[in-house]
């Protein structure tokens, strides 16, 4: 049997930078990570593209806890703990420099997420932290008295006096955890993008429409940004926040409903003006060539034939109805939902231990003493752009100052 101060049962992004920053905190603890694939921090490895979205630009806590469907309030205390600017001065302590870019994202500036795993494993080593890989942990029982824990794995069993879980969103090990008594919120997709068969999203995949508002139809659900038309959907910020923020009520829907998107967040009254007016200035143009409002070109003449608009009418040519049609199609067009698809590499999920079984202050369990956890394993999950990773930062920072 191996004795450790502190056990952290996954590698990953939460793991490493808990047992990072505790062995900073307090050199003469034994620390040890279990993790069971052969090597660790993969999310870290393929987030971003491979580029690693560190953080988020956002400095202000309450504006950064907007960002979290699920521990908008639970993380409101811990923001003020530690959150971006000290994400960021952390990382440039130990050579790797942050750069922002124009949507609020943060990478290292040499733009390869290699720069952040090598800044953990170099920092883990030189902290004597033992990281033991291919460990799956089968078994976690409490000692008697909150005397530590019992951790088994195939090949060894360990007994530390803490242990902390960081281990994502596991479906198998959510199980271990709640024969510890612990709740699990069971997990549903959080980002994913929608699958759309219509006519006018038909044989335009790449179009962008850089500033849209979508509503599902019948709900408060709402959000705004770019929109990306797809091979199969749509997807982009504007789609990505509403799974986000939709994802129990879209679960519940079975990924079947009806979105509203306006293209130009304009209202139908002032949109009709405008398109009176392109029929007095543009007369002799063809409507279906003269692009207007901003739009993309090939996403204008889908919805201009939407409209009933032939590709040879000139603006002179149009009705009062074509006009309120087109008006229409461009502030509440109105797509059917028939199902999703997940970003393989990139899956977050709703779900996860209770958030009222959690203190805040120290991410240790309401239940048993010593015990903690960091990361997605809680029922957390944010909108795509680096504040998954924000959560896996601030949770894991906070652990190692209350270990």
């Amino acid at each position: 049997m191996k004795q450790q101060d502190v056990l952290i049962i996954g590698g990953g992004a939460a793991g490493f930078f808990a047992a990072i920053n505790m062995a900073e905190l307090n050199p003469d603890l034994s620390i040890t990570i279990l993790e069971k694939a052969k090597e660790g921090l993969q999310k870290v490895k393929i987030s971003g593209g491979g580029r690693c979205n560190v953080t988020h630009a956002e400095f202000i806590p309450a504006e950064l806890t907007q960002n979290y469907p699920r521990g908008e309030k639970e993380l409101l205390g811990p923001f003020h703990q530690f959150m971006t600017g000290d994400t960021i001065s952390w990382f440039e302590k130990r050579g790797v420099e942050l750069k922002i870019e124009d949507d609020g994202r943060m990478f290292p500036v040499s733009n390869t997420s290699q720069t952040i795993i090598d800044c953990f494993l170099k920092e883990a080593q030189a902290r004597q932290v033992n990281v033991q890989y291919s460990q799956n942990v089968t078994a976690i029982a409490v000692q008697n008295n909150s005397e530590g824990f019992l951790v088994s794995t195939k090949d060894e069993i360990y007994k530390a006096d803490k242990l902390l879980i960081a281990t994502g969103s596991s479906v198998k090990f959510w199980k271990l955890l709640e024969g510890l008594g612990h709740t699990v919120v069971p997990p549903v997709p959080s980002l994913f993008t929608f699958d759309i068969q219509d006519e006018r999203i038909l044989d335009i995949p790449g179009v962008v429409a850089p500033d849209v508002s979508v509503s599902v139809v019948g709900t408060d659900l709402y959000s705004e940004g770019p929109l990306l038309i797809t091979h199969v959907g749509m997807s982009a910020p504007a789609i990505l926040k509403l799974s986000a923020f939709g994802a129990l009520e879209l679960a519940k829907r079975n990924y079947n409903f009806k979105i509203e998107i306006n293209f130009i967040k304009q209202s139908f009254n002032d949109c009709l003006n405008i398109l009176k007016e392109c029929k007095q200035q543009l007369a002799k143009k063809t409507v279906y060539k003269a692009a207007q409002l901003d739009l993309p070109k090939r996403l204008w003449r889908k919805l201009v034939l939407a409209a009933g608009i032939l590709e040879a009418d000139r603006w002179a040519d149009l009705n009062k109805q074509q006009l309120e049609d087109l008006s229409n199609q461009l502030t509440s067009a109105i797509f059917q939902v028939t199902g999703k698809s997940t970003f393989k590499d990139e899956f977050v999920t709703a779900g996860g231990i209770n958030l009222k079984e959690i203190n805040f202050k120290t991410f240790e369990s309401r239940l048993h003493k010593n015990l903690y956890f960091a990361g997605e394993v809680l029922n957390i999950d944010a909108v795509t752009g680096g504040f998954n990773f924000q959560n896996a930062w601030t949770g894991a920072f906070i652990v190692a100052k209350s270990i």
